[in-house]
């Protein structure tokens, strides 16, 4: 049995998942809270909804996007082999996923810009099915990778049935289900700090039929990695395993501090169970970036190249992590809202 040993390419690709898990629950929460705008009704019936999602995402949300700037860029630098496998087999849902971006984020910035009713419900729809769209491609660019369809190489998958298969399916459906959890829980606490305990009672209930939901969906997606993706199911049921029951356990956790109405301790757990179900994923699939042909270390770029990354991201860190530390909580602790402005219907 071969020991193992950490090298620097683990420790660059490392510090990128945490990068990629910070996107997955900021950014993640950020395309949820897109998903329940859609969801929120008509017009009367939506407006208080939708004026706390606005409220809620709007200092925020350009900010997200600086997790995924960095995770593409690392990968770009570090992991040359693998950034060019993945963007030339996986550039249809990639560049579905950027659309989505730019037209959610046009669409947010602008609704709130016009009072033109006809304008504002357009693009209150773009904002809100973009919202829905980009978390599903960017899950099926993930079973694409997990499951093993992206060969290294230039344009070496197929460029269809790298994304458009079972286990990319069920990545896609995840990430929307996770994104939309992630928003209600949020929402919960954002409610009760803005003193609207009726909406946070709504996102509460809404939190705990997608945690249904999500958990129903990570059953059965069990049996669909089993038959469509086996290296990485037995990759989690062998050394994820522990990973995997630490992401059940914080995600019951996280549904009786709901049922509790416990919202800052609920945002926590929730947050604790979806990191690990993307360290369950790393951890599965490791010690390859390209299941089943790449590994890390033939992936990785020279030495001097990944030191160089490696000092650059710690001097990134202490600047960049204190400042978006600041900005998030500067907006949790701000004081409590005034009575929300209806926003147009988007339906």
């Amino acid at each position: 049995m071969s020991s193992f040993s950490v090298t620097l390419p683990d420790v660059v690709l490392g510090l990128m998942f945490v990068g990629l898990i910070a996107y997955g629950l900021f950014g993640g929460a950020d395309f949820g809270a897109g998903t329940w705008d859609l969801l929120s009704g008509g017009t009367r019936a939506g407006a208080r909804r939708r004026a706390l999602i606005e409220h809620s995402i709007g200092p925020v949300w350009e900010a997200n996007h600086v997790w995924l700037i960095f995770v593409l860029v690392v990968l770009w630098t570090a992991f040359p082999r693998g950034f060019v496998s993945v963007a030339t087999t996986l550039y249809v849902p990639l560049t579905l996923a950027a659309f989505g971006m730019i037209a959610r984020g046009a669409a947010f910035a602008f609704r709130k810009s016009t009072t033109e009713p006809g304008l504002r419900r357009f693009l209150g729809a773009s904002f809100a099915v973009s919202s829905l769209v980009t978390p599903y491609f960017l899950g099926a660019v993930v079973g694409g990778v997990a499951s093993g369809r992206v060969p290294p190489g230039i344009a070496a998958g197929n460029v269809v049935t790298s994304w458009a298969n079972p286990t990319s399916t069920l990545g896609g459906l995840l990430a929307v289900l996770v994104c939309a959890y992630l928003a209600a829980v949020f929402l919960c606490g954002d409610a009760v700090r803005d003193g609207h305990e009726e909406l946070a009672e709504e996102f509460r209930v809404r939190a705990l039929g997608t945690a249904a939901l999500t958990g129903a969906a990570g059953l059965v997606g069990f049996f669909v990695l089993r038959t469509d993706a086996p290296l990485l199911f037995d990759g989690l049921v062998g050394r994820g395993l522990p990973v995997i029951v630490l992401s059940v356990v914080a995600g019951v956790a996280a549904i009786v501090l709901l049922a509790l109405r416990r919202y800052a301790s609920a945002r926590i757990a929730s947050a604790l169970a979806v990191a690990t179900i993307l360290v369950g994923w790393a951890t599965g699939q490791y010690p390859y970036l390209l299941p089943p042909a790449l590994t890390i270390d033939d992936a990785a770029a020279g030495r001097p190249t990944l030191v160089a990354m490696l000092v650059s991201l710690v001097i990134g860190t202490l600047v960049l992590v204190p400042s978006l530390i600041y900005l998030y909580s500067l907006f949790q602790r701000g004081p409590a809202a005034a009575e929300p402005e209806p926003v147009e219907d988007t339906s």
